[in-house]
């Protein structure tokens, strides 16, 4: 697995990597793998469908909102997710540091992750057991839903950033494109988009340019 330290601005950090779009092959053995690829395929598509922005009508523009709304929050949290299933990594970091410095900002990264989802678990995991005094109103408890997805979130991120700190054998690769990224953190937002969009490019990261926009804090 390759992790990305992004730069945010004012010394801040983030990590970054990408999970590969479904395969165009259905497996063809074991239902319960056909059934995760037909799910993951039918989200990717209303996903898709959604950031396209051609909704008509209030409620399909709420809808399209919120599918987009946990989109961004499974990418947020996607990179901590997927360090569960890992015992090695490599970070892939601006050639600007050193490996110890970058060593020192993925450790705190992680550190931050594993207190802020545990907090969020508690927090959240009392709200749903709380939402069930809603259950006894006819039609589906939503509020229930909600919470029970960010249990699950926050649990798995808590779970990665652990798995980080403690088990993961880390690399590290110094990458010239991300210093380049980090001297475009002061620069307006529609000033840097053709170069953030060339850096992702060679990065290959098709998400880059949008997370780099949503975490990128200028420093004045």
């Amino acid at each position: 697995m390759t992790v990305f330290l992004v730069p945010a601005g004012r010394g801040r950090f983030e990590l970054y990597s990408e999970a590969a779009s479904p395969p165009d092959e259905v497996p063809s053995a074991g239902w319960f793998r056909r059934l995760l690829h037909s799910t993951s395929a039918r989200w990717y598509g209303l996903v898709a469908a959604a950031q396209q922005g051609r909704a008509r009508g209030r409620l399909a523009r709420w809808r399209d909102r919120l599918i987009c709304g946990v989109a961004e929050s499974i990418a947020e949290q996607r990179t901590l997710w997927a360090l569960r299933l890992v015992e090695a990594a490599t970070v892939r970091m601006p050639s600007s540091l050193t490996t110890a410095e970058a060593h020192t900002l993925l450790r705190a990264a992680l550190t931050h992750a594993r207190r802020h989802h545990a907090r969020w678990l508690a927090v959240d995991l009392t709200c749903f057991i709380l939402s069930g005094v809603v259950a006894i109103l006819p039609g589906p408890n939503l509020i229930a839903y909600y919470f029970a997805f960010r249990v699950v979130g926050h649990l798995q991120s808590y779970r990665g950033a652990r798995q980080g700190l403690e088990r993961i054998a880390w690399s590290f690769v110094p990458d010239s494109g991300l210093s380049e990224l980090a001297t475009l953190v002061d620069v307006p937002r529609a000033s840097r988009a053709e170069r953030v969009e060339a850096i992702a490019r060679r990065l290959q990261l098709a998400d880059l340019a949008a997370f780099f926009d949503r975490v990128a804090v200028p420093s004045r």
